[in-house]
């Protein structure tokens, strides 16, 4: 997991350091936000880092002073299946979760299509999947993923996530009516989320091009 997003960083800052003198206006505002981004993960990364040892540390003197337990075999294997499962699980959504924050939608909806695999009932990969095809402009696919979680989550936010990205979709298809009547849902299942009425009025209020939210923004949240 590590090699990758630090892989993925690496990548990033190198493009920063190459572009940024050059950029202006609002590529170098959206620079200066992901220089900012990869500063706050590092140092968080560090912090991280020092727990793990701390503990690792208090660990290894625990060992030292205890015998080890040794249990049936057979239910020792199919435990450490489970765990392996959910080890993956956790490293992939970390993972995915890393790319999509680095903007790099490719890779994360990569990453939490894995998931998916390990975990078919995550609605929460999944939110994370579909909107990585929204930015992609992946649209069958994002739409195809808002429905599973519209029709499976009892989430209201998750609801209204969904929601607000399928009216998306079919506002940037000109559907309007269609687009409306899912930013109206969109805002009932969740009155606190704020897009679906923006994007209501851009619908109703329209001159030349659409400036739509999806909602990614949300996502750091959950």
């Amino acid at each position: 997991m590590f090699t990758h997003l630090f892989a993925a960083m690496n990548d990033l800052l190198d493009e920063l350091i190459q572009r940024y003198p050059h950029s202006s206006g609002t590529q170098k505002k959206q620079d200066t936000e992901q220089l900012a981004l990869l500063k706050a993960m590092s140092e968080k990364i560090m912090d991280e880092w020092l727990n793990f040892e701390e503990k690792l540390a208090i660990f290894r003197e625990q060992m030292q002073e205890q015998d080890a337990v040794v249990e049936n075999n057979s239910i020792k294997g199919c435990s450490t299946e489970g765990n392996e499962i959910s080890s993956r699980a956790a490293e992939l959504m970390n993972q995915g979760q890393g790319y999509f924050k680095l903007f790099m939608f490719k890779q994360a909806a990569g990453v939490f299509e894995q998931l998916i695999y390990y975990s078919p009932d995550s609605n929460l990969a999944r939110l994370f999947l579909a909107m990585s095809y929204m930015h992609m402009q992946e649209w069958y696919e994002a739409q195809r993923h808002f429905q599973l979680i519209v029709a499976l989550t009892d989430h209201p936010k998750w609801q209204a996530l969904g929601l607000n990205a399928l009216g998306c979709i079919q506002a940037i298809r000109m559907n309007m009516e269609q687009a409306e009547t899912y930013f109206l849902k969109a805002h009932d299942a969740d009155p606190t989320f704020e897009e679906p009425l923006s994007n209501l009025h851009a619908c109703r209020n329209r001159a030349g091009q659409l400036s739509l939210y999806f909602g990614s923004a949300q996502l750091s949240c959950l």
